[in-house]
């Protein structure tokens, strides 16, 4: 980043004011290791089970003594996160502990699902097997009745 320098405007060609040298613009470095807060992609954190209890055995140590504020200072958390960790820790629900998936949940598989898949293959197997025995019927009936006729044709023919 680079600091303004107080350099003074150009004088008028008329005048002959001569100004004084100013020091040249000093360059600031920028830091090198870039903040959490300044990521191009933030992501959100995600705490293990056994951080988790580390961190509420660790709280409630320190409960007495009035650390419990210093612990959460050190360890980047909210007070609300560890009210929740206790709760689900009182639950008995470890899972809970857990990191979640955030969005809506995935409907629980169906197991007649498959079944249900397999039948309707078979059906549609059926079916154009079934069109195609009706429309070698069709053709057999044709080719029958043409048979028929040219044999009518063909005795009406001889007998002349």
């Amino acid at each position: 980043m680079v600091m303004p320098s107080q350099t003074p405007t150009l004088p008028d060609l008329g005048s002959e004011k001569i100004l004084p040298q100013t020091a040249p613009s000093r360059v600031v470095a920028a830091p090198t290791v870039s903040t959490a807060e300044l990521t191009s992609t933030p992501k959100r954190r995600s705490f293990s089970a056994k951080y988790k209890l580390r961190i509420l055995d660790e709280t409630d140590r320190a409960a007495d003594t009035g650390m419990v504020t210093s612990i959460l200072r050190r360890e980047g958390l909210y007070s609300s996160a560890l009210t929740d960790w206790r709760r689900a820790r009182k639950a008995g629900t470890l899972g809970a502990l857990q990191p979640r998936h955030r969005g809506p949940l995935k409907a629980p598989a169906n197991p007649l699902q498959a079944e249900l898949a397999k039948a309707n293959r078979e059906v549609a197997t059926l079916r154009r097997r079934l069109d195609q025995a009706e429309a070698i019927i069709i053709i057999q009936k044709k080719v029958a009745a043409l048979l028929d006729e040219m044999e009518q044709t063909h005795e009406r023919s001889g007998k002349s």
